[in-house]
């Protein structure tokens, strides 16, 4: 993905399993990247394995301050912004009727709103640009539902909605909007289930398989290059066929 050299990319969540495949493989292919989470150590530690890389730390749950992140963020690669990667979320399970409205507001405001907003933002910059990329992790959860999940599986699915309708109103500019849907990956959150749910969960997977951080990176890859350019309001299920829409 030579195209991709010098691409002044965000990322974040960097500091996650799945945030460290993205900014390894972007890093491969030469982008320029930023990449954003909260935990300073783990940014710290990206920094040092990649030290072309900038780090920046943000909370995006603080929606007042996400229009200046993504200014200081974009200064910090240059000035312009060529891709977003939307990889930050939470979740907050409880059973439907245990759930608190603190723990729904939170999930939907951190996933889904802070997510609408970081697309916002980035697209003022890319119209500057008259191109750009967005991609939106969301998850195979989203599409399918989850036991105590429903926050978590409004928040993903409601990224799902928003993310086509930003590609019609912005496709005409040369904006690529799309979302990866990832399935169970290891990680280190997979690492804490039970033995024997994991078991039950990859006996669902005609893969019969977990899959690897490394598979979402090299979507991520292929959503930001120029091969994906006729792409747009589009999911890319990436769940070892859990999950075939």
């Amino acid at each position: 993905m030579s195209d991709l050299k010098d691409k002044n990319i965000i990322v974040t969540g960097a500091s996650g399993g799945i945030g460290n495949s993205i900014i390894k493989r972007l890093n491969d292919v030469g982008a320029n990247i930023l990449a954003s989470g909260t935990k300073v150590e783990k940014l710290e530690d990206l920094k040092k394995k990649f030290n072309n890389i900038k780090i920046l730390k943000f909370d995006i749950s603080k929606n007042d301050k996400i229009e200046e992140f993504i200014e200081n963020a974009t200064n910090e690669l240059g000035g312009t912004l060529d891709c977003i990667v939307n990889n930050a979320g939470i979740t907050q399970d409880n059973l439907a009727i245990r759930m608190s409205l603190d723990e729904w507001k939170k999930v939907i405001e951190i996933n889904l709103t802070s997510t609408f907003l970081l697309s916002k933002f980035s697209i003022k910059k890319m119209l500057k640009n008259k191109s750009g990329k967005i991609i939106n992790i969301t998850s195979v959860v989203g599409h399918t539902g989850n036991l105590g999940q429903a926050n978590y599986t409004a928040s993903k699915a409601g990224i799902v909605a928003m993310s086509k309708s930003l590609a019609i109103e912005y496709a005409k500019k040369n904006i690529n909007i799309n979302c990866i849907s990832p399935g169970f990956i290891k990680t280190a959150m997979t690492d804490k289930i039970d033995d024997k749910f994991k078991e039950t969960i990859i006996s669902k997977i005609p893969s019969a398989r977990l899959g690897e951080p490394e598979d979402i990176a090299n979507a991520v890859v292929f959503l930001a290059s120029n091969q994906s350019d006729y792409i747009n309001g589009e999911t890319l299920h990436v769940n070892g066929g859990m999950y075939m829409a």
